[in-house]
């Protein structure tokens, strides 16, 4: 019998708002509401929400100084713990483990998790001049979960590589002429990734893309899949115009009894780890390996005594495919699989920090239905940087819940230097072309010089970009002038 003290998640509950018309908008943390009153239907027991202890939420782009308290309130559930996060993709799976691990210690016995983002009616409003109005939820949060620090080393920033659409794609590039492919072969391999990813989107009925894409529409530009840094298109991107909300409420096994909470509805975290890559691509090792995903995953697994082969639902963070690609070979899956269970920050939907809540909802409803089945939720944050790993059964666990923080088995790896400046000959290590409307605008490379180190350079040749997008540069030389400019030299 599964002991009183082990921590189980009980309620999950979505909510798309497809907004045709502002009048239509909801704010997020009315959505919040709403998901948590799905969640708690989710249960099959009413009147749950006012019993919780604790109330956490994601850190959204909103300025709610503590919607936490505002909903404990609304709930019934005045007095509550408070919880808050800073920003991360990796957040959700790091509450969730923080809150599965103080459930186990007796510190809480019933816990509300939740996080909305409204991309979708924001963008419209403020086409339309218009703005939305906002709640007030002033206050200050009893535990404020992470620590803020910069996405972008300074060498990079002092490049003008501040997002993550300037990063991810040179991944992407690096992956491709690692495994030796032509540019066609890579976006053809890709876009079919993607396009599976699409696919179980129309079976994700919270998802909020529902119709097909092929591969072809999704690695060709067009009118309404512009080219965005080369190799992606926008329908590669993360989406964030999504109005979408998420909730998940866990308790003790012994709570869940008392409450008369049927355990056909109980999923078990089994087991979850925590560690981060070097801090920025900069100083990397590569651009097509993740040891952060490597350990991370791997203790994740090895905790709940399975292998990858073992797990019957994944869900990779998927903000954009070179995440997905280098997370599925560090882990040993197939990328003939299944890697998600929502279709992924493109087609599921990204509403920002809070896609992971909805990966995790959605791998227990699919836990649900399968007799003793094994899933596995990744969250990422940064480039590639923040990993946080869950593992979900249907089946109660062998053993207590158990986390691993393994950051110094990351830090113990080493690093390559990066200059600030360079003049001399290099290698193209990767680059990306970033557009501005149809037209290339700008080329970001990062090079090795002949000692291994990696500097990173600009250039806005039109010719050289125009080529950089049809012919494979990496891997080939190229000179850093007195004036910084970048000249391909073989």
């Amino acid at each position: 019998m599964v002991h009183a003290r082990t921590p189980v998640l009980v309620g999950v509950g979505q909510l798309l708002n497809r907004v045709e018309s502002l009048d239509q908008a909801i704010e997020p943390i009315e959505m919040m509401l709403e998901a948590c009153a799905r969640a708690e239907r989710d249960t099959g027991v009413g009147g749950l929400l006012s019993q919780v202890r604790s109330v956490r939420v994601i850190k959204g782009v909103w300025n709610y100084e503590n919607p936490a308290a505002f909903i404990a309130e609304r709930i019934g559930a005045v007095g509550a713990h408070t919880v808050g996060t800073l920003f991360g993709g990796n957040q959700n799976q790091a509450i969730v483990n923080m809150t599965a691990g103080e459930i186990l210690r007796g510190e809480f016995d019933l816990v509300l998790i939740t996080g909305a983002e409204n991309g979708y009616s924001t963008n419209k409003a403020r086409k339309a001049g218009v703005t939305l109005p906002q709640t007030e939820a002033p206050g200050t949060y009893d535990v404020l979960v992470g620590k803020q620090k910069p996405e972008h080393h300074e060498y990079e920033v002092a490049k003008g590589i501040r997002r993550a659409i300037q990063v991810y794609p040179m991944y992407d590039n690096a992956i491709r002429h690692q495994r030796g492919e032509s540019i066609p072969e890579h976006l053809e391999r890709v876009s079919g990734l993607w396009s599976r990813f699409n696919d179980v989107a129309q079976n994700n009925p919270n998802a909020w893309v529902q119709y097909n894409m092929t591969p072809e529409e999704i690695r060709t530009p067009s009118p309404r899949n512009r080219a965005i840094s080369f190799p992606y298109t926008k329908f590669m991107n993360a989406n964030m115009m999504v109005d979408m909300g998420a909730a998940l409420i866990l308790c003790s096994a012994g709570k869940a009894r008392q409450l008369g909470i049927d355990d056909s509805r109980w999923v078990y975290p089994v087991s979850g780890a925590q560690g981060y890559d070097h801090f920025s691509a900069s100083v990397r090792d590569n651009f097509y390996t993740s040891p952060g995903v490597r350990i991370t995953g791997g203790r994740a697994l090895e905790m709940a005594g399975i292998e990858a082969s073992d797990l019957e639902f994944v869900d990779l963070y998927s903000c954009f495919p070179s995440a997905v690609q280098v997370a599925a070979d560090e882990l040993g899956l197939s990328q003939e699989r299944p890697l998600t269970v929502t279709g992924g920050l493109t087609f599921g939907g990204g509403p920002l920090n809070n896609y992971v809540m909805h990966s995790i909802a959605r791998t227990a409803e699919l836990l649900r239905e399968t007799p003793d089945a094994y899933g596995l939720v990744t969250g990422n944050g940064g480039n590639l940087y923040k990993h946080v790993h869950g593992v979900y059964s249907s089946a109660p666990p062998e053993r207590d819940f158990r986390f691993a923080n393994v950051q110094a088995e990351i830090d113990a790896l080493p690093s390559r230097e990066c200059l600030p400046e360079y003049r001399g000959d290099t290698e193209i290590e990767s680059y990306t072309v970033m557009y501005a409307g149809e037209e290339p605008a700008i080329a970001h490379l990062a090079l090795r010089t002949p000692a291994g180190q990696r500097v990173w350079a600009n250039s806005e040749d039109t010719a050289l970009m125009q080529s950089m997008v049809r012919e494979e540069f990496c891997g080939r030389p190229a000179r850093i002038d007195g004036d910084g400019q970048v000249a391909v030299t073989g």
